[in-house]
This record gives C-alpha cells, sequence and structure tokens, in this order.
C-alpha cells in the first residue's frame, strides 16, 4: 500500500459561539487547513470526504457530512459522515488515511464539527448519554461523568490513584491551554483550584471534567505520489490503530482500564515499527482527568496502575520527557464531539511542523493522538512522524 502523509490541518477556535453554525465553523476549519498546507492546496485538489460528527442537538442528522463540505466548496466530492460518538472525526482521518493507501484517493478531507451549546443542561446530558449504553446506563440514570467517576474510584481504589493525581492532570492541561489561542477554557489554574471545586460525580469534580463545546477541525491526508506537489517538509501517517469494545462499561472484564484503546496502540505501534517510549508527545482523551491517566496507562506510556505516579513525576508536562496534551486537551481546549479527533491531529500537525507557538515540544519527530468514543466502546489512534528536520 502507497504511504499516506498529513500536509495541512486546522480548526475552528472552541468554545459557545451562539452567531456561529455548523457551517460557518467548519468553513473556518477549512480554511485554516488549507491555508497551512505549505505549497497551498484548493478545494477543488480534494478527491474525497470523511466528516465526523455526532448529531447532538439533532440539527442536521442525515447528509451532515455533505452539508458542510458543499458549502467549504466541495461539490461533488464524495463525502461520508462518520460517527463514533467522540471518536467520530478522529475515525474520519483513519477512513481518509485507508483512501489513500488504498489507491482510490490522493488528496482526502477529514474533518468534524459540533454545536453543542445551544441546548438546557438536561438536553445536554441526553446527547452526551448517547454515546453510552442506552438501556442499561442512559434510561437507568447514570451520566457520562457518572461512568467515568465508577472508573475512578475503582483505579483509586486498587492502585493508590489520588484525588490530587486527578487534580495535577487539570493543571497540566490548563497551563497548556493558556498558551493556545483556540482554547475554550484557556486560563490556567492552581493545584488548589482543582481539588477545591464542586463535585459532579464522586470522586470526579468541575475541574476533573471537560467542558461543552461547539467547535470544528479539518486535516489533509495526501498519498506518496502527490506530497511533493504540497510540502516539501512530509509528514507521514507512520502507524494507524483502532479497536471497538462493548458500549456499556458494566459490560465489560474491566474498569481500570479501556481494552479498545489497548488494541488500538498495539496495532499503530506495529504498523509504525515503533515504541512508546520513541514518542515525542501525545494527545490523549482526557473527556475526564481519569481518563487521561488511564491512557497512560493503555497507550504504554507506564505500568499498570502507574499513572499516578507518572503525572505526579512531572513526565507529562511540557518540557518533561513526554508531554502530554499540549494542545491543553479536551479538558482545556475543549471537546466538541465530532471535532475532537481531528482536533488533535491539528495539534500534532503544529508540533511537527514547528507551529505550536509557546507550547512547542523542543524538536518533535514523532507524536501520537488517541481518540475515545463513549467511555471506550470505540478507540483510534494516529502516529505521525516527520520524514525531514523542520526548524522551529
Amino acid at each position: 500500500m502507497r504511504d499516506a502523509y498529513l500536509v495541512g490541518a486546522g480548526q475552528s477556535d472552541y468554545g459557545a459561539f451562539p452567531s456561529e453554525s455548523y457551517r460557518s465553523l467548519f468553513r473556518t476549519a477549512f480554511d485554516a487547513a488549507t491555508n497551512s498546507v505549505p505549497k497551498g492546496l484548493e478545494a477543488e485538489d480534494v478527491d474525497e470526504a470523511f466528516v465526523g460528527n455526532l448529531g447532538v442537538g439533532g440539527r442536521q442528522l442525515g447528509l451532515s457530512g455533505p452539508a458542510v463540505t458543499e458549502h467549504v466548496g466541495l461539490d461533488g466530492v464524495p463525502c461520508t459522515r462518520v460517527e463514533n460518538a467522540c471518536a467520530a472525526s478522529g475515525f474520519a482521518v483513519r477512513q481518509a488515511v485507508q483512501a489513500v493507501k488504498s489507491g482510490m484517493a490522493d488528496i482526502v478531507l477529514a474533518g468534524g464539527f459540533e454545536i453543542m451549546s445551544d441546548m438546557s443542561s438536561d438536553a445536554t446530558k441526553y446527547w452526551l448519554g448517547v454515546s453510552g449504553e442506552t438501556e442499561w446506563e442512559r434510561l437507568s440514570g447514570t451520566t457520562f461523568s457518572g461512568v467515568y467517576a465508577q472508573m475512578a474510584s475503582v483505579h483509586m481504589e486498587r492502585y493508590g490513584t489520588t484525588r490530587e493525581h486527578l487534580s495535577r492532570v487539570a493543571v497540566k492541561n490548563h497551563s497548556n491551554g493558556a498558551k493556545n489561542p483556540h482554547a475554550q477554557l484557556g486560563f490556567e489554574c492552581s493545584l488548589e483550584d482543582a481539588q477545591s471545586a464542586p463535585v459532579v460525580a464522586d470522586p470526579l469534580n468541575l475541574y476533573h471534567c471537560c467542558p461543552t463545546s461547539d467547535g470544528a477541525a479539518c486535516a489533509l491526508i495526501v498519498s506518496e505520489d502527490v506530497v511533493d506537489d504540497y510540502t516539501d517538509d512530509p509528514i507521514r501517517v507512520a502507524g494507524v490503530g483502532a479497536g471497538s469494545d462493548t458500549v456499556g462499561l458494566f459490560q465489560r472484564d474491566t474498569y481500570t482500564g479501556v481494552p479498545a484503546s489497548q488494541r488500538a496502540a498495539e496495532s499503530a505501534y506495529e504498523m509504525a515499527d515503533v515504541a512508546p517510549d520513541e514518542l515525542d508527545f501525545a494527545e490523549v482523551h482526557d473527556c475526564f482527568a481519569i481518563a487521561e491517566l488511564l491512557a497512560y496507562e493503555d497507550l504504554g506510556f507506564c505500568e499498570k496502575g502507574e499513572a499516578g505516579q507518572l503525572i505526579e513525576s512531572g513526565a507529562t508536562e511540557l518540557g518533561g520527557e513526554l508531554p502530554v496534551n499540549t494542545s491543553g486537551g479536551l479538558k482545556s481546549k475543549g471537546h466538541p464531539i465530532g471535532a475532537t479527533g481531528a482536533g488533535q491531529v491539528v495539534e500534532a500537525y503544529k508540533q511537527l511542523s514547528g507551529k505550536a507557538g509557546e507550547r512547542q515540544v523542543e524538536n518533535p519527530a514523532r507524536g501520537l493522538t488517541h481518540n475515545v468514543g463513549g467511555s471506550g466502546g470505540a478507540s483510534v489512534v494516529h502516529i505521525f512522524e516527520k520524514e525531514r528536520e523542520v526548524s522551529a
């Protein structure tokens, strides 16, 4: 199969934008992505598109992909909407890579969008809940935060993980998000702030939970046959892995890990022929602080049960051995469900292009993105690597 390359990526701001529509946010992301391509890329160059979207609020559940692609000038371009809950656009990126590697297309757009801020809190809880098991979780009253609280409680009991460890995730990610002009919660917080916030679902408090967000993100994947037409500094999609699992947490054998993420990571590492200690940074799915700690273990950044020690060591901070969520993560940058996976790829593109500003990792050669649907019903991992040196 042919190699696939990431030649551009961009996003809208994440936040609450009552004057914007899902189309206008997608336009912002698409324009940012095409403008980021070093040698330029036009809408008419695109052969195919994959767009991630959960459809919060039910605005345009049918044909929401073509609704945004035609708006940005991709008239007639085949477009497929991908829905895998919070992993929707991560899987859209995977589909784009598959289309390029298979020879079906040379230039593919992968993106996503979501509008979440214009509903009541009860309605928002409903739409978040549809990513869990409907009959035995959502309809029985379990919330999305409640499911992750169960995971946190078991991890704390079994491995000695503490509320302070959870709060350190928030402090780190807010510190990074404060350096990201696109972040919804772009401010720093102290450890005291993160530990004393109101409880949402014990042991998780407000600072342990990501916000609901509006936003869009896009990435451009091209084949080895045309990559030199768009950049002299190619970023190769070195590895891709995906996994799925039971939708309901109660159906699984473990509450202290996400087997779909473990399977996705194993596949991505094998394809890229790299080990976790060869990564220079990672964007992981931190919808709740416990989710980031679980990701450390699921992705092989540390041994089982040692995530608390890893966050406490400072290794995953900007400037640490393996910076995690330099963008601010879902916690600070925001979590517009359908856009989140593609938004992680935006950060990978900026880091590997030397364009991450104040949060730039020093001379990174390889990075990972990790996107999870629901509480682990689906997961996708990508590994990106530079083929040539790029000066910051």
